[in-house]
């Protein structure tokens, strides 16, 4: 699992490193950075939940997560956690080539989770909740005319929404105490309260927004693999506070998710039902 800078990377690998998941799962856990590094926009820290917490697994460019470390992508029992960019775009970009270079080995992933903090409607998703996706929106993914917004599969193409397996929300969600519902995709944070209504108003289930879960979610379903977002609540979705901010809050939840996560996978087959 990963999240969308280094220090949610290292909250969620925190969390899994104090887990054990079952032999024949594969996961790999991917999310945006704001802060990707200079010589790699993709970095790659492999936990071994069965290591005990506290020791480091380094990938590219110096990226740490606390776990052990395994050296092939897909291995059982394995969950690989990458820094993939900000954005939808170069999300997707690094989440193909990861999940292309596992298949190309013959190690192919069960799961792709994108995780990370993120801002949250309210009151529904509380500053330091946990949000799961049962649907990943593309938000702005469309057209502007006279009469408001008009999503693209309106306009005769693509699509915008991608649901995650409903039995696994169902069972993190119980797991972790979150919130299930839409976790938007944007491309430009929201930083209005008119621009927060506006999307409520499209989108009535919406609990969070963050920037890179759609285009996870699209080369996920490009390679026909599962995926699941998982969101922090670190600040409300509307006019931007600094001061309202609680990332240490996210983080924390984050790490204590996770740390409730493994179970779940591990009771958990895609081809169930």
């Amino acid at each position: 699992m990963a999240t969308a800078v280094s220090v949610e990377r290292d909250a969620v690998a925190a969390g899994l490193g104090t887990s054990s998941l079952g032999p024949d799962e594969a996961v790999l856990g991917v999310a945006g950075s704001a802060h990707p590094p200079p010589s790699s926009r993709l970095r790659s820290s492999r936990v071994d939940p069965h290591r005990p917490s506290g020791t480091t697994a380094h990938g590219g460019s110096g990226s740490a997560a606390h776990g052990g470390s395994r050296s092939a992508a897909g291995s059982p029992g394995q969950v690989d956690v990458i820094v993939v960019g900000v954005g939808p775009a170069l999300a997707a970009a690094s989440t193909a080539s990861a999940l292309t270079a596992a298949a190309l080995k013959g190690e192919p992933y069960d799961l792709v989770v994108s995780a990370g903090i993120g801002g949250g409607f309210q009151p529904e998703a509380a500053v330091g909740s946990l949000v799961v996706a049962d649907g990943i929106v593309a938000a702005d993914l469309g057209a502007e005319t006279e009469d408001g917004f008009v999503p693209v599969t309106e306009l005769g193409f693509g699509t915008v929404r991608h649901e995650p397996p409903a039995d696994l929300v169902r069972r993190v969600a119980e797991a972790t105490g979150a919130r299930t519902g839409a976790v938007l995709t944007v491309s430009t944070v929201t930083g209005t309260a008119a621009r927060a209504a506006s999307l409520r108003e499209r989108h009535p289930t919406a609990l969070a927004e963050a920037m890179e879960g759609f285009g996870v979610a699209e080369a996920a379903a490009a390679h026909n693999v599962p995926v699941l977002e998982i969101r922090a609540i670190s600040n409300p979705v509307g006019p931007r506070d600094r001061a309202a901010w609680r990332i240490g809050d996210a983080l924390a939840a984050l790490t204590e998710g996770f740390g409730k996560l493994a179970p779940v996978l591990e009771g958990w087959n895609r081809h169930d039902g």
